[in-house]
Protein backbone atom coordinates (compact mmCIF):
# COMPACT_ATOMS: atom_id res chain seq x y z
CA UNK A 1 0.00 0.00 0.00
CA UNK A 2 1.05 3.55 -0.98
CA UNK A 3 2.17 5.94 2.05
CA UNK A 4 0.74 9.77 1.39
CA UNK A 5 3.59 12.06 0.46
CA UNK A 6 5.49 13.73 3.12
CA UNK A 7 6.17 17.23 3.19
CA UNK A 8 9.46 17.07 4.72
CA UNK A 9 12.48 17.28 2.89
CA UNK A 10 14.66 14.11 2.08
CA UNK A 11 11.62 11.90 2.01
CA UNK A 12 11.35 10.08 -1.25
CA UNK A 13 7.65 9.42 -2.79
CA UNK A 14 7.12 5.37 -2.39
CA UNK A 15 7.18 3.38 -5.68
CA UNK A 16 3.89 2.06 -6.84
CA UNK A 17 3.53 -1.84 -7.19
CA UNK A 18 3.29 -3.12 -10.27
CA UNK A 19 0.08 -4.56 -11.48
CA UNK A 20 -0.12 -8.25 -12.00
CA UNK A 21 -1.73 -9.83 -14.36
CA UNK A 22 -4.86 -12.65 -13.71
CA UNK A 23 -3.20 -15.94 -14.46
CA UNK A 24 -3.88 -17.41 -18.07
CA UNK A 25 -7.32 -19.89 -17.91
CA UNK A 26 -6.33 -22.45 -20.42
CA UNK A 27 -9.26 -23.32 -22.51
CA UNK A 28 -9.61 -27.01 -23.70
CA UNK A 29 -11.44 -28.32 -25.69
CA UNK A 30 -11.61 -32.06 -26.04
CA UNK A 31 -15.14 -33.25 -28.32
CA UNK A 32 -17.74 -31.44 -29.54
CA UNK A 33 -19.09 -28.70 -31.43
CA UNK A 34 -16.84 -25.96 -29.55
CA UNK A 35 -13.44 -26.01 -31.15
CA UNK A 36 -10.69 -23.17 -30.82
CA UNK A 37 -10.80 -21.41 -34.55
CA UNK A 38 -6.91 -21.52 -34.51
CA UNK A 39 -6.76 -25.19 -34.67
CA UNK A 40 -9.42 -25.09 -37.54
CA UNK A 41 -7.34 -22.58 -39.35
CA UNK A 42 -4.36 -24.34 -39.04
CA UNK A 43 -5.58 -27.78 -40.58
CA UNK A 44 -7.35 -26.10 -43.63
CA UNK A 45 -5.11 -26.09 -46.49
CA UNK A 46 -7.14 -23.28 -48.30
CA UNK A 47 -6.49 -21.09 -44.67
CA UNK A 48 -2.31 -21.51 -45.79
CA UNK A 49 -3.19 -20.35 -49.30
CA UNK A 50 -2.37 -23.37 -51.32
CA UNK A 51 0.67 -24.43 -52.57
CA UNK A 52 1.15 -23.22 -56.11
CA UNK A 53 1.61 -25.29 -58.88
CA UNK A 54 3.53 -24.07 -62.07
CA UNK A 55 1.52 -24.33 -65.00
CA UNK A 56 1.85 -27.38 -67.64
CA UNK A 57 3.67 -27.79 -70.49
CA UNK A 58 2.09 -29.11 -73.29
CA UNK A 59 4.56 -31.96 -73.53
CA UNK A 60 3.30 -33.14 -69.92
CA UNK A 61 -0.45 -32.24 -71.19
CA UNK A 62 -0.27 -34.43 -74.10
CA UNK A 63 1.01 -37.67 -71.98
CA UNK A 64 -1.80 -37.05 -69.44
CA UNK A 65 -4.14 -37.29 -72.44
CA UNK A 66 -2.36 -40.76 -73.67
CA UNK A 67 -2.10 -42.31 -70.20
CA UNK A 68 -5.64 -41.24 -69.75
CA UNK A 69 -7.10 -42.65 -73.19
CA UNK A 70 -8.79 -46.01 -73.70
CA UNK A 71 -5.97 -47.44 -75.90
CA UNK A 72 -3.35 -46.86 -73.31
CA UNK A 73 -5.06 -48.54 -70.27
CA UNK A 74 -6.16 -51.59 -72.59
CA UNK A 75 -2.45 -52.33 -73.20
CA UNK A 76 -1.60 -51.71 -69.71
CA UNK A 77 -3.94 -54.24 -68.85
CA UNK A 78 -2.88 -56.70 -71.61
CA UNK A 79 0.16 -56.65 -70.62
CA UNK A 80 -0.24 -56.79 -67.07
CA UNK A 81 -2.71 -60.19 -67.54
CA UNK A 82 0.16 -61.68 -69.39
CA UNK A 83 2.38 -61.40 -66.91
CA UNK A 84 -0.04 -62.37 -64.27
CA UNK A 85 -0.97 -65.04 -66.60
CA UNK A 86 2.10 -66.69 -66.83
CA UNK A 87 3.02 -66.91 -63.38
CA UNK A 88 0.02 -68.46 -62.75
CA UNK A 89 0.14 -70.91 -65.74
CA UNK A 90 3.71 -72.17 -64.57
CA UNK A 91 2.78 -71.75 -60.48
CA UNK A 92 -0.32 -74.60 -61.35
CA UNK A 93 2.32 -76.20 -63.73
CA UNK A 94 4.80 -76.83 -60.90
CA UNK A 95 1.86 -77.95 -58.47
CA UNK A 96 0.36 -80.42 -60.99
CA UNK A 97 1.67 -83.94 -60.61
CA UNK A 98 0.39 -84.72 -64.28
CA UNK A 99 3.18 -82.06 -66.23
CA UNK A 100 5.10 -84.40 -68.27
CA UNK A 101 2.97 -87.20 -67.93
CA UNK A 102 3.10 -89.60 -71.40
CA UNK A 103 -0.59 -91.54 -71.75
CA UNK A 104 0.93 -93.77 -73.64
CA UNK A 105 3.41 -94.90 -71.47
CA UNK A 106 2.50 -94.22 -67.80
CA UNK A 107 5.24 -96.13 -66.16
CA UNK A 108 7.66 -93.44 -67.84
CA UNK A 109 9.48 -90.95 -65.67
CA UNK A 110 9.09 -87.50 -67.33
CA UNK A 111 12.84 -85.28 -68.11
CA UNK A 112 13.41 -81.88 -66.83
CA UNK A 113 13.10 -81.18 -69.97
CA UNK A 114 9.77 -82.24 -70.39
CA UNK A 115 8.27 -81.01 -67.42
CA UNK A 116 9.66 -77.00 -68.15
CA UNK A 117 8.46 -77.09 -71.54
CA UNK A 118 5.30 -78.35 -70.33
CA UNK A 119 4.99 -75.54 -68.07
CA UNK A 120 5.80 -73.08 -70.35
CA UNK A 121 3.21 -74.30 -72.59
CA UNK A 122 0.95 -74.28 -70.11
CA UNK A 123 1.95 -70.44 -68.81
CA UNK A 124 2.16 -69.39 -72.51
CA UNK A 125 -1.52 -70.22 -72.60
CA UNK A 126 -2.73 -68.86 -69.21
CA UNK A 127 -0.84 -65.50 -70.35
CA UNK A 128 -2.79 -65.38 -73.83
CA UNK A 129 -5.77 -65.85 -71.88
CA UNK A 130 -5.38 -63.35 -69.40
CA UNK A 131 -4.31 -60.63 -71.28
CA UNK A 132 -7.58 -61.05 -73.63
CA UNK A 133 -9.25 -60.75 -71.13
CA UNK A 134 -7.25 -57.76 -68.99
CA UNK A 135 -7.49 -56.00 -72.20
CA UNK A 136 -11.21 -56.27 -73.26
CA UNK A 137 -11.89 -55.10 -69.64
CA UNK A 138 -10.16 -52.36 -69.67
CA UNK A 139 -10.92 -50.89 -72.88
CA UNK A 140 -14.55 -51.61 -71.97
CA UNK A 141 -14.95 -50.22 -69.31
CA UNK A 142 -12.59 -47.11 -70.22
CA UNK A 143 -15.49 -46.76 -72.89
CA UNK A 144 -18.30 -47.41 -70.96
CA UNK A 145 -16.89 -44.55 -68.15
CA UNK A 146 -16.47 -42.29 -70.97
CA UNK A 147 -19.77 -42.78 -72.24
CA UNK A 148 -21.60 -42.57 -68.85
CA UNK A 149 -19.60 -39.73 -67.93
CA UNK A 150 -19.30 -41.11 -64.18
CA UNK A 151 -16.66 -42.91 -62.37
CA UNK A 152 -18.44 -45.71 -60.28
CA UNK A 153 -19.11 -49.16 -59.70
CA UNK A 154 -21.65 -49.67 -62.31
CA UNK A 155 -18.87 -49.47 -65.06
CA UNK A 156 -17.35 -52.26 -63.71
CA UNK A 157 -20.33 -54.33 -63.29
CA UNK A 158 -21.60 -53.31 -67.16
CA UNK A 159 -18.06 -54.13 -68.47
CA UNK A 160 -17.79 -57.30 -66.59
CA UNK A 161 -21.55 -58.46 -68.00
CA UNK A 162 -20.08 -57.48 -71.41
CA UNK A 163 -16.38 -59.53 -71.54
CA UNK A 164 -17.88 -62.45 -69.73
CA UNK A 165 -21.15 -61.96 -71.83
CA UNK A 166 -18.37 -62.06 -75.07
CA UNK A 167 -16.00 -64.62 -73.85
CA UNK A 168 -18.52 -67.50 -72.76
CA UNK A 169 -21.04 -66.36 -75.84
CA UNK A 170 -18.43 -68.54 -78.04
CA UNK A 171 -19.71 -71.43 -76.17
CA UNK A 172 -23.24 -70.76 -77.09
CA UNK A 173 -26.66 -68.30 -75.61
CA UNK A 174 -26.68 -69.78 -71.92
CA UNK A 175 -22.68 -69.89 -71.61
CA UNK A 176 -22.78 -66.16 -72.46
CA UNK A 177 -25.16 -65.36 -70.27
CA UNK A 178 -23.55 -67.19 -67.80
CA UNK A 179 -20.50 -65.50 -68.50
CA UNK A 180 -22.30 -62.04 -68.11
CA UNK A 181 -23.82 -63.06 -64.35
CA UNK A 182 -20.65 -63.88 -63.26
CA UNK A 183 -18.03 -61.73 -64.53
CA UNK A 184 -20.23 -58.68 -63.33
CA UNK A 185 -20.77 -60.46 -59.94
CA UNK A 186 -16.94 -60.65 -59.76
CA UNK A 187 -16.48 -57.26 -60.96
CA UNK A 188 -18.58 -55.73 -58.39
CA UNK A 189 -17.36 -57.75 -55.69
CA UNK A 190 -13.85 -56.53 -56.60
CA UNK A 191 -14.63 -52.72 -57.12
CA UNK A 192 -16.41 -53.20 -53.80
CA UNK A 193 -13.25 -54.51 -52.10
CA UNK A 194 -10.98 -51.52 -53.99
CA UNK A 195 -12.77 -48.90 -53.34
Amino acid sequence: PAQPLSSQPGTLAPIPSPAIPPPLQPQLHLVGERRGPRQARALDPAALGGIPAPPKSEEQKLIERLMESCGFKAALACVGGFVLGGAFGVFTAGIDTNVGFDPKDPYRTPTAKEVLKDMGQRGMSYAKNFAIVGAVFSCTECLVESYRGKSDWKNSVISGCITGGAIGFRAGLKAGALGCGGFAAFSAVIDYYLR
